[in-house]
């Protein structure tokens, strides 16, 4: 019996399938950097002047190209430098930096900061096409640019992997700010490139993501997704963009089932009023005010017509039932419910990365 870790949270579980149900394994597989490459990339930084590095989001690469910093630092003797990032994951990145090391919650006033250098992990993403630094930051601190994003989208269905005008806002938004960013491109083995530069230049590295993350593969009836990482399943709607970037490939009346923990709640406000029976589908198409995650919402709203969706998660079932998804209680149970309904012979696709791949 083939043995297949998902990730789930800070943990990952375990997906017991007989051989006979496992259609596929899809995983990512280029080659990563090793340190001295990540060292010499990272030498073309002048760290004798005054950084403050802003972390957009917690993973093992953002961890790694830290560390790597921390320690090139040291050997220069040069002042390392000063962390900044949000509340909610302050605790976390703090937990991985070396003692005495500063760390401070970052203010959005600050983005006027030349000292500031954002550092992220690519990814897919449903209305830009590609989550760059550039478009976090039009979604954190840019929400009447996003409204022109929104507008621009391309069509009611995700488009992970193109570039939609809406990726032109991204940069035409961190066009105003002077700062910098670190780009990279990752898999669940390692970095496979990073680029350092203004926001705008390195949006470049989606071609890096295209070339090394993009798989064909025949359609399939039944699939097991997992995000890949904690980061990218930490809320509903950012784990919805790995449903995104599988949902070329599941067919018609097929099944998609969603391995994410979302321990911080649905982490959108358009999806929350939606629940709350304060916002409705019809509502989305054509809005005078951009909410965050109205267009994952939509997304979802647009796909359903096509599959069924199953979520492994912990929010509470009233929340599910009310997006129409299929409460599942366990990455055990999800394989049972598939056996059940679609047959003891079914073959079930697994998606490991899915935050990082596109599958066409």
């Amino acid at each position: 019996m083939p043995e297949i870790w998902l990730n789930y949270g800070i943990t990952d579980v375990v997906l017991d399938i007989r051989a006979e149900n496992l259609e596929n394994k899809i995983d990512s597989d280029s080659k990563i950097l090793d340190d001295s490459q990540i060292n010499e990339k990272l030498n073309s930084i002048d760290f004798s002047k005054p950084m403050e590095l802003v972390v957009l989001h917690n993973s093992k690469s953002v961890q790694k190209i830290i560390s790597s910093m921390f320690n090139l630092c040291e050997q220069k003797s040069k002042p390392i430098p000063k962390i900044l990032t949000e509340k909610k994951i302050l605790n976390q990145v703090k937990s991985q930096l070396p003692e005495g090391s500063s760390i401070n919650e970052f203010d959005n006033s600050q983005l006027s900061n030349t000292n500031l250098v954002f550092l992220g992990e690519l990814e897919f993403d449903g209305l830009f096409g590609y989550e760059t630094v550039s478009t976090r930051l039009i979604k954190k601190f840019g929400s009447d640019s996003m409204l022109n994003a929104y507008a621009k989208r391309m069509g009611n269905l995700p488009v992970p992997g193109q570039y939609p005008e809406s990726f032109n806002e991204s940069k035409k938004f961190c066009n105003n700010f002077d700062i910098q960013a670190i780009d990279i491109v990752a898999n669940s083995n390692g970095i496979i490139d990073f680029q350092i530069g203004h926001p705008t230049e390195t949006t470049s590295m989606t071609k890096i993501l295209e070339s090394s993350s993009i798989k064909d593969i025949e359609s399939q009836k039944t699939m097991i997704i997992s995000t890949g990482k904690d980061a990218s399943n930490d809320t509903l709607n950012k784990s919805l963009s790995s449903l995104w970037n599988s949902s070329n490939c599941i067919r018609k009346d097929g099944l998609a089932i969603l391995v994410a923990e979302c321990k911080s709640g649905l982490g959108s406000n358009a999806i929350q009023k939606f629940v709350e029976d304060r916002l409705t589908i019809e509502q989305l198409k054509n809005p005078t005010q951009y909410e965050d995650g109205m267009e994952n919402l939509l997304y979802l709203s647009e796909l359903q017509k096509n599959f069924q969706i199953g979520l492994v998660s912990i929010l509470p079932e009233f929340y599910l039932k009310k997006l129409n998804l299929i409460p599942l209680q366990g990455i055990k149970y999800s394989l049972d419910y598939i056996l059940k309904t679609q047959g003891v012979k079914q073959k079930v696709s697994v998606v490991t990365d899915g935050a990082r791949m596109l599958l066409r």
